[in-house]
């Protein structure tokens, strides 16, 4: 008898419900998207993460974007910049000021909906007294006047103003003309990736802007060769590289040059603490974030890596992503990495509400103190600035000092004649300038494990570690995501849903 060989309807239908497991099973074991591991949440961790989903478009090979961790050994985020609260104010205790032209911190305050204000008015304000002192008087002082009177303060602006530009005549152009070409050289890392390498060592990078010269001879030879005037280069300048940098201008010319833009008009900070710049990309990057988690090791194991941790725990990652100078951190590479020998310079950020002691200064009265003290170089000197922050009423100030050691009570009590509250922060701040400089590579073992702080000994600031933070994302995605284009997505602005945690110093 004859049977047909097609196998009927219902057989079909049968067959298909037996199988639908196993095609589903199929359909979504694709292989699940690398993870990129970042050791640190300050400006460049959270910038690398930021930058890796902007310019991250799928692609065949790539459907999906990578998973994010970044660790945290402290339980805030923010690495370098936090805030300290002082008589019921807020005030910057790391990373304070921003220029005009950080373009990426601009941009971060536009997308996170950040409100931005002038630094405090030490900082940023024409009106601003400032002194020059060399442990015994005062070798330059401003004009004073006690006045609210805006056609009084503008008058003592030009009077104050006609007195330096007679004491250091016309090097202030020259100087001016010598940071203006620095920061136009700099603005090159803002041209569009279509137009821009991707660099996987510092050298490289700063090569291709036409910085790299500056980085082989000391800020001072830098401005002996553009004939700058001695007693310029001793005093002001000084007083810059040592308030900004901790330093003298035996510093290396490119750290210098970022010194002295650090000190010019339009400076700005984000209300309310410039860590809110790291919180928010946190928040709007879709990252897994552990705090008060600090990676011990990462060992490259062939295809991954393993990051261990002081907890206890092991994570997997395709990439290792290391943004926190590796100076003062014990991690154990495996296997070893090598690195040029660096020394951070560290800065202690003391914050006193009280009143200056005007006999420390030779002067009778604490109204005859400028609102700015810097310092000349000198070992003896036990701090490089004292700026006041906030005047509530003329016997309760909040000022901020600045030293290269701790300043202990003792001291203290000689400097001001009343002290209500004082804090203290030591800062592992910066790299500790030497030119010629030497430089970490991007890429610290031929594989996929990335550096962002490389980029410190050319200059230590948020916006730098933000542009090496892009070059860094780039060069992830171009190295391990190959077939990844590179596009740039159309982000809107937002607010983030969730604040990271964070608290005052």
């Amino acid at each position: 008898m004859y049977s047909d060989p097609k196998p009927s309807f219902s057989f079909l239908i049968l067959l298909f419900l037996c199988l639908q497991p196993l095609i589903f099973s199929l359909s979504t074991d694709a292989s699940p998207p690398p993870t990129v591991c970042i050791v640190g949440s300050g400006i460049g961790g959270s910038s690398v993460a930021h930058f890796l989903r902007h310019y991250f478009h799928p692609s065949p090979s790539q459907p999906r974007p990578p998973n994010i961790k970044i660790f945290e050994r402290s339980y805030v985020v923010g690495g370098r910049m936090a805030t300290v609260s002082i008589g019921g104010e807020t005030f910057e205790a790391g990373a304070s000021i921003l220029h005009p032209k950080n373009y990426h911190a601009l941009n971060y305050s536009n997308l996170l909906g950040l409100k931005v204000k002038p630094p405090p008015a030490s900082e940023d304000d024409d009106s601003m007294s400032l002194g020059i002192w060399d442990g015994k008087k005062f070798v330059f002082k401003t004009l004073q006047v006690d006045s609210k009177f805006p056609l009084v303060q503008k008058i003592v602006f030009y009077v104050n103003s006609f007195r330096i530009f007679f004491r250091y005549g016309f090097s202030l152009l020259k100087m001016g003309s010598f940071v203006e070409s620095t920061v136009d050289s700099f603005l090159k890392y803002y041209e569009s990736p279509e137009r821009r390498p991707i660099f996987e060592t510092v050298d490289e990078m700063l090569k291709w802007a036409g910085l790299y010269n500056l980085t082989t001879q000391t800020l001072q030879d830098e401005l002996i060769g553009i004939k700058l005037s001695p007693l310029l280069i001793e005093e002001l300048v000084t007083v810059i590289t040592r308030i900004n940098y901790g330093q003298s201008v035996y510093i290396s010319g490119l750290a210098g040059a970022v010194s002295l833009a650090g000190s010019g008009g339009g400076l700005w900070a984000v209300d309310g603490g410039n860590w809110q710049m790291a919180s928010g990309l946190i928040n709007s990057s879709d990252v897994s974030l552990h705090l008060n988690e600090e990676i011990e090791s990462i060992s490259y194991l062939g295809e991954y890596y393993e990051l261990n941790s002081t907890k206890g725990n092991s994570y997997s990652c395709e990439v290792a992503v290391v943004a926190t100078p590796l100076d003062e951190v014990n991690i154990r590479f495996s296997p070893a990495v090598s690195i040029p020998e660096r020394k951070l310079q560290h800065t202690h950020a003391t914050f006193v509400r009280g009143l200056l002691n005007p006999a420390y200064f030779g002067l009778r009265t604490v109204a005859e103190i400028p609102e700015l003290v810097g310092t000349l170089e000198d070992s003896d000197l036990p701090f490089t600035c004292i700026s006041v922050l906030k005047q509530l009423d003329e016997n309760d100030i909040t000022y901020k000092i600045f030293s290269r050691e701790p300043l202990s009570d003792a001291l203290l009590d000689s400097i001001f004649s009343a002290r209500l509250q004082t804090n203290r922060i030591n800062w592992g701040a910066y790299p500790h300038y030497k030119a010629p400089e030497l430089f970490a590579p991007f890429i610290l073992d031929g594989q996929h494990l990335y550096y962002v702080n490389a980029f410190e000994n050319a200059a230590s600031t948020m916006e730098t570690s933000a542009v090496a933070a892009e070059n860094v994302a780039r060069l992830i995605l171009s190295r391990y995501f190959s077939e990844a284009s590179l596009q740039s997505s159309n982000l809107q602005s937002f607010s983030p849903d969730a604040d990271v945690s964070h608290f005052d110093l």
